[in-house]
């Protein structure tokens, strides 16, 4: 059990890391469709670890009680063996009593012969049956359940009672590496936290030393493929991503290679940023049955 609890957190582990490194990392590239789905993921893993990880505590609850109650009926089986299995609470109704010949006890004729003592004895005795068939069950248990915190813990073949330490020792290792895991988190969400915002930040930057700039990619269309319907894909995803940018770009032009490859034109041209922004946006093309992927970016240099 210890095992296939392991390996899930393992796997659970390895999976959760692996979809928040792709979110981060497709946020940064500005492809917020692939972000949506790693974190969608990320979700996912994240509630299959917390299922786990509740199973498990419930199970180790469910073991303790059924410890506990095993514990307590020991004890209460105990307390059975000590108590008289005959009680007998009408002492002066036994019939050696009545054999004391010689005058040393007073005996006890008047309520026995009178019917009002008949009556009370046997009223009394109803009582005491009542009582004790109603409140000892409840109060044996009840004096078990105390009791138990004062028995000796189970023994096992593998550790006896005597070889047991008599206070668990310390788990130096884990506190340690609970020590280390908040320090590296304190350590690593701010520069983490910084170079996302910096990633997707949408302020305006400085121009660059550039006349233009030009993106080349291939668009492919799943379905009808003619040319007629790359050529409205192709259209459509440039005039999209083209205006997810932060600077102007009211002068563009989208020119048609062989291949499925297009060339988009940018004037004036973009900053670094934007250019990030751009080529998320086509690679991270949301077009129904367009895929796109850009074969490379550059920016014109201006000419004396």
């Amino acid at each position: 059990m210890k095992a296939i609890r392991l390996v899930g957190y393992t796997f659970g582990g390895l999976s959760a890391v692996y979809a928040g490194y792709y979110t981060v990392l497709y946020l940064t590239r500005w492809e917020w469709q692939r972000a949506l789905i790693s974190a969608a993921l990320l979700i996912v893993i994240e509630i299959f670890l917390a299922t786990v990880l509740l199973l498990t505590r419930l199970t180790r609850l469910e073991e303790r009680l059924e410890q506990s109650d095993a514990r307590v009926e020991e004890v209460r089986k105990r307390l059975e063996q000590t108590r008289d299995p005959v009680p007998n609470h009408f002492n002066w109704l036994r019939s050696n009593d009545l054999t004391d010949v010689n005058g040393s006890r007073t005996f006890v004729f008047v309520p026995v012969l009178m019917a009002a003592g008949a009556a009370l004895s046997g009223i009394a005795l109803v009582l005491q049956k009542v009582a004790g068939a109603t409140a000892r069950p409840g109060a044996e248990r009840r004096l078990a359940g105390r009791l138990a915190a004062l028995t000796a813990p189970p023994l096992t073949a593998t550790a006896p009672l005597e070889d047991q330490p008599a206070v668990p020792p310390a788990r130096t290792g884990r506190k340690a590496l609970a020590v280390a895991v908040a320090v590296a988190g304190l350590v690593l969400v701010p520069l983490l936290w910084s170079a996302l915002a910096d990633a997707t930040q949408t302020r305006a930057e400085k121009a660059p030393d550039a006349a233009s700039t030009t993106m080349v990619f291939r668009v492919e269309t799943r379905g009808d493929r003619s040319p007629q319907a790359v050529q409205l894909a192709a259209q459509d995803l440039w005039e999209t991503c083209r205006r997810s940018t932060a600077a102007a770009n009211g002068d563009t032009a989208l020119n048609r290679m062989d291949g499925g490859v297009y060339t988009g034109v940018i004037r004036p041209a973009l900053p670094s940023h934007d250019v990030m922004r751009l080529r998320g946006c086509l690679q991270d093309a949301n077009t129904n049955r367009t895929s796109a992927v850009v074969l490379g970016e550059e920016q014109a240099e201006h000419r004396d």
